[in-house]
């Protein structure tokens, strides 16, 4: 009998039992797959995104299926950070896997306020920052598009909470590498590379896009070598973790991620197909390193090869 290899991994000072994150928008507000398997079973879990006053979203149809992928415009669509608090936080109070909550704002100033709420209740172990939304201050421009400004709002919530703060990075930059280290800079304690890649589809029949808003964010297979070389170059740019994603559907995936430098990993779209996925991605991790004799998983994490020997 060989040891039992030790998964856990410390993301910017929350340490979690393994390294597999179930990624925000695709988990619910965290017990939804309860029926399926114990969520405490994860390494932590991220809700759905989170903003100050409750979101409808997008007007159906907002998800479509592609060769690979999905392309989603649900909009944000949430209950507010209040009703959270008051009616979902509380059905998670005996979930052993830490709860991280995602958190969009559409001006610095709300950022800087969902951070507050957050910090004075107990069972949020982290925030998760989506700087991929619109500032309706700059007309529309996205946060994390823009290095100066990524780096203030990441400013704007640490000031207001003393729990971790990941900010998830949009792909839509020339150079994510400058935009890690801006919001490194600012106190971020790790970031989540990468949120989805803006795509859209067509019915030819009626000549209409097939999401109401057009397009949206594309997830799943076809995205994983652009998110894995996304997350190979932010993991080599800062010193703080990288937390991989994108078209994460199996443990052979996940360890791609670890290889290239990433501390942990979210799984998202994976959940759609089979709601068991992250689970199956933890057993299969444990079930890897017991076979390669590895006791530690963080001797996997950025031991990638390059060039020739």
């Amino acid at each position: 009998m060989g040891v039992t290899p030790d998964l856990s991994v410390d993301i910017g000072g929350l340490r979690i039992k393994n390294p597999v994150i179930a990624a925000s928008g695709t988990f619910g507000y965290g017990n939804e797959l309860s029926p399926f398997y114990d969520p405490s079973l994860l390494g932590a879990i991220v809700v759905k995104g989170l903003s100050l006053k409750p979101m409808p979203g997008n007007p159906p149809p907002r998800i479509v299926e592609t060769p690979c992928g999905l392309l989603n415009s649900i909009g944000l669509a949430n209950i507010g950070i209040d009703a959270f608090i008051e009616e979902k936080l509380p059905l998670l109070a005996n979930t052993a896997a830490p709860v991280i909550a995602n958190i969009y704002g559409h001006s610095i100033g709300e950022y800087g306020e969902l951070a507050g709420r957050i910090e004075e209740v107990d069972g949020i172990s982290a925030i998760e920052v989506n700087i991929s939304c619109p500032n309706v201050d700059k007309g529309g421009m996205v946060f994390g598009t823009d290095p100066e400004t990524a780096a203030t709002v990441t400013g704007g919530v640490v000031k207001h909470t003393t729990k971790p703060v990941i900010v998830k990075l949009t792909p839509h930059v020339a150079d994510i590498t400058v935009i890690a280290q801006a919001v490194e800079s600012a106190g971020a304690r790790a970031l989540s590379v990468t949120n989805t890649f803006l795509g859209m589809s067509v019915d030819i029949a009626s000549r209409r896009p097939k999401l109401a808003n057009t397009v949206g964010g594309l997830s799943g297979p076809a995205i994983k070598p652009m998110a894995l070389y996304l997350t190979y170059r932010a993991a080599e740019a800062v010193k703080i973790p990288v937390i991989g994603l994108g078209g994460i559907m199996t443990y052979q995936d996940a360890i791609e991620f670890l290889l290239v430098g990433a501390r942990a990993i979210q799984v998202g779209t994976a959940n759609f197909i089979n709601p068991r996925a992250a689970l199956d991605i933890v057993n299969g991790l444990r079930d890897f390193c017991e076979k390669e004799h590895i006791s530690d998983i963080n001797h996997l994490i950025g031991s990638l090869v390059t060039g020739q020997d």
